[in-house]
């Protein structure tokens, strides 16, 4: 038996006639050397039934309770057809970049079914060079962005040749309880509720300084600072006395968003990321949080609508501790960090993000608890399932928490295959709600390159193939500041000028600390 979480259950809350609450990703393909030299739905179809077992959460559904009484539980599908999961279409020409974003972005609004086990694949011929894409999505409630990544490995080969995949003589299944067991386990809950408020607000004490909105209340840090001493948590001697202010300006991006979706998508190469990063003695990932505050300064610039101080980016973190095949859904939290837009100096920037970041993965690691479970956990599921997208659009009217999400995924360093079609390149796509902001940035290291992926509402951000513009400047200006040649451009970097090149070539790869995960 497997019963939502109540993270889980909060992405299927925060559903509503504007917000689909799924993740996705969107790979580009050469099948050239695949057997064939063509990539098939029939081929994709009896990839999905030979190794369907190795994926769980694309063989179950939900099954809810009676009236909302406590968090869906997962079952196994007995009718799942895969084939009725997987669809096909071919561009009209030229079958370029901006015409094959404009396409996702349609299918990327909406909504999957929840009588069906949540995903869907669209395999998209019709593009420039022979190339092929796919487009994948999954509800959020089903995978993170690490499980995500093993379901995806679990469809991929390290040759065009697919591997033998053997299924396992006999697998549990999963099935949900009975009507009798739900409603019994929606009393029991309901009953120790208020406990469970109790120790969630207890563990949560601590963090008040970290977490957006709370750090703003008065009296907030005081608290926090009491509680963590009462706890007998010392702070780090390098840690600063007092965490940053975590109240997001106001912006652009930030309110009410609509049921439309903008999708920009290029590539940057790894190994000059890698270099700028040890120049300054940052990481990788302080390196991407850069180019995405130069980015996003660059756009709010260009409209006069720059806010003199810092935004505020939430960055999920993984913090899985069983594989996908294991636990099917979320295992995160969020790390909450101001990202340096108001600072001129490109270097500057780098140097306070670094810091920004080491003062946030220390708190983060010193933290009894994922807050953000926490918080999903301290109200009955009846009540977060009708008051979630409410207090999310008012939210986002009054005092938005963050300006937006910020996610880095860590990838293979070596070339993958797709029944037989070599994968050039993989953009991420995840969700945006009217609490975290119009525009969400995710990118996924892959075979030497940094694959970006930035969907937008269109009420808040219209011409996003600018904002990927302004993230391959941003990449060329840290560049000079080690070395006059400028970066390599790759990928496309404005809806006029789309180009198609994405390089290829293994390179070492490093591993963060925490892995950022989508959201």
């Amino acid at each position: 038996m497997r019963q939502l979480t109540a993270l889980d259950a909060q992405f299927l809350h925060a559903e509503s006639a504007t917000t689909a609450a799924h993740v996705a990703g969107l790979a580009i393909l050469d099948p050239a050397c695949s057997r064939l030299g063509a990539l098939t739905r029939e081929c994709l179809v009896g990839l999905l039934r030979e190794r369907l077992h190795l994926a769980p959460a694309l063989r179950l559904r939900l099954v809810t309770v009676p009236f909302g009484l406590d968090r869906p539980y997962w079952t196994e599908d007995p009718d799942l057809d895969v084939a009725g999961h997987v669809h096909e279409v071919t561009l009209a020409g030229p079958g370029d970049e901006a015409q094959l974003a404009e396409k996702v972005a349609r299918i990327h609004e909406r909504h999957l079914d929840r009588d069906r086990p949540l995903w869907e694949m669209h395999l998209i011929h019709g593009l420039t060079g022979g190339r092929v894409a796919l487009y994948a999505k999954v509800h959020h409630c089903a995978i993170d962005g690490v499980s995500g990544a093993e379901l995806l490995a679990a469809l991929l080969d390290l040759t065009p040749e697919p591997r033998a995949v053997e299924r396992p003589a006999h697998q549990p299944r999963t099935t949900a309880p009975g009507l009798a067991g739900m409603l019994a386990g929606a009393v029991a809950r309901t009953v120790l509720q208020p406990a469970r408020t109790l120790y969630s607000l207890g563990r949560m004490a601590t963090e008040l300084d970290t977490m957006p909105l709370t750090s703003a209340l008065p009296g907030a840090r005081q608290v926090a600072a009491a509680t963590r001493m009462i706890a007998g948590r010392a702070p780090e001697p390098s840690e600063p006395s007092e965490p940053p202010m975590l109240t997001a300006p106001r912006t652009p991006f930030n309110g009410p968003i609509g049921a439309e979706r903008r999708f920009s998508y290029g590539s940057i190469p790894l190994a000059d990321v890698k270099r700028v990063a040890r120049s300054a003695g940052a990481s990788v990932n302080d390196v991407v949080m850069t180019l995405c505050a130069s980015a996003l300064r660059a756009w709010l610039r260009e409209r006069d609508a720059l806010p003199d101080r810092p935004l505020i980016a939430a960055v999920p973190v993984a913090v899985r501790t069983a594989s996908a095949r294991e636990v099917v859904g979320n295992q995160i939290s969020v790390m909450v960090t101001p990202i340096p837009t108001d600072l001129d100096c490109p270097r500057e920037r780098l140097r306070v993000m670094a810091g920004s970041m080491l003062s946030a993965k220390r708190r983060f690691a010193g933290a009894p608890t994922a807050w953000l479970g926490e918080l999903s956990s301290m109200l009955p599921s009846a009540v977060t399932a009708l008051a979630t997208s409410a207090v999310f659009r008012l939210a986002s009217i009054v005092l938005p928490p963050i300006n937006l999400i910020v996610s880095n995924v860590p990838g293979p360093q070596l070339p993958l295959y797709l029944c037989g079609a070599r994968v050039l390149a993989y953009h991420p796509m995840s969700v945006l709600t009217d609490v975290s902001g119009g525009v969400n940035i995710t990118c996924f290291s892959y075979d030497g390159s940094l694959d970006f992926g930035i969907l937008s509402c269109p009420d808040r951000v219209a011409d996003v193939w600018r904002l990927m513009g302004h993230l391959r400047e941003a990449m060329d200006e840290l560049m000079e500041q080690v070395d006059p040649a400028p970066a390599a451009r790759i990928g496309p970097v404005e809806q006029a000028e789309p180009t198609t090149a994405a390089r290829i070539g293994p390179v070492e790869r490093s591993a963060p600390a925490r892995e950022m995960v989508p959201a």
